[in-house]
């Protein structure tokens, strides 16, 4: 099944974390936001969301 970024949503509550990426991994997250016409951050946090839900599963 392909991966597709959930829908942009309203502000909640939310905190900074910073991670490090390749730059492979980097530019392939940003390929996925612009074909969405969403944000990078909407991509990382819908497959972090995607990732924990199958592991709950």
């Amino acid at each position: 099944m392909a991966f597709i970024p959930n829908p942009s949503r309203k502000k909640r509550e939310a905190l900074y974390k910073t991670v490090y990426l390749s730059k492979e991994l980097r530019d392939k997250i940003e390929r996925i936001a612009k074909a969405y016409d969403t944000s990078f951050n909407n991509v990382v946090v819908s497959m972090l969301e995607e990732c924990l839900r199958d592991t709950q599963e």
